[in-house]
């Protein structure tokens, strides 16, 4: 299984891994992204919810999506049936975007994953509706987060005043600080890249080739074995900036887990607004 698999692989090897449905509702909640599943996805896949099960108690910070603790993720893995030794594959219906932030915490602690590429969209088999049939849970041990695949404020001031590239993955008026629909600021962490995570996939919804992406991330400073961060709003759509230079064979870049909802929170932070420094 590659890191990235295509939709026609997935339906030949169906049986032999777990597929997971990765939703989000920005205002619909949990509710709304449950029925968007039950409404349709891919047959036998089990359903996540990025602030129910991909997220802890945003009141605990960093940030609106701080990690869950790793009892509480071993618990969800394990409600789902998804034991150390199957490998998983993870898609979502927003550009890979979400399923993004499932790869990047499976891939943490050492998990087997890869993304569909195209997502659901682009799955060419029958579609199934409602909950499905559950798949019986097992015990999943705990594992620690990364300390070194982890970065909070005071590291992304310090990389970015030692010129490390940290990349805000969020929509380009988001970063330009014209407009903010989450949290209670506009605008950047002065010193960072716009690199929204939408550039990494092409006009058809799929990802780039791994050789775009080199030059994608390249232009921005990024190399092999160089250090780099990403970030966006909440530590999501980081996760896809992350998983394009990885795909790209890039630096295995940190994540600021809390993001842009987390620099906020300290009045002490300084904000930037308007194109710069840009891509």
């Amino acid at each position: 299984m590659n890191l990235l698999v295509d939709p026609s692989w997935l339906a030949e090897h169906l049986d032999e891994v777990v597929v997971v449905d990765v939703r989000w509702s920005i205002g619909g909640g949990t509710a709304e992204a449950t029925r968007s599943f039950e409404a349709g996805h891919i047959p036998g896949a089990v359903f996540l919810d990025v602030d129910r099960d991909l997220a802890g108690d945003p009141a605990t910070g960093p940030g609106r999506h701080p990690l869950p603790s790793p009892d509480t993720f071993a618990r969800t893995l394990g409600a789902v049936g998804m034991g150390a030794d199957v490998p998983i594959v993870a898609y979502d219906n927003a550009g890979g975007s979400l399923a993004a932030r499932l790869w990047w915490m499976l891939d943490a602690i050492s998990r087997r994953v890869a993304l569909l590429d195209g997502g659901l969209g682009a799955w060419p088999g029958s579609i199934e509706t409602g909950l499905g049939v559950p798949r019986a849970p097992v015990a999943v041990k705990p594992r620690p987060w990364p300390g070194d695949r982890l970065v909070d404020a005071g590291g992304v001031a310090a990389a970015l005043l030692a010129g490390t590239p940290v990349m805000d993955a969020r929509a380009p008026e988001r970063y330009r600080g014209e407009v903010e629909p989450l949290d209670p600021v506009a605008g950047h962490v002065p010193g960072a890249r716009s690199v929204p995570w939408a550039g990494n996939l092409g006009a058809d919804g799929r990802f780039q080739t791994r050789d775009d992406l080199r030059d994608r991330y390249r232009a921005l400073g990024v190399e092999t074995g160089a250090e780099a961060i990403a970030q966006c709003g909440s530590g999501i759509t980081a996760c896809h900036d992350l998983f394009a230079m990885r795909l790209a064979g890039l630096a295995d870049a940190r994540l600021y887990v809390g993001s842009w909802s987390d620099w906020v929170r300290d009045p002490t932070h300084a904000v930037a607004a308007g194109p710069e420094p840009g891509p």
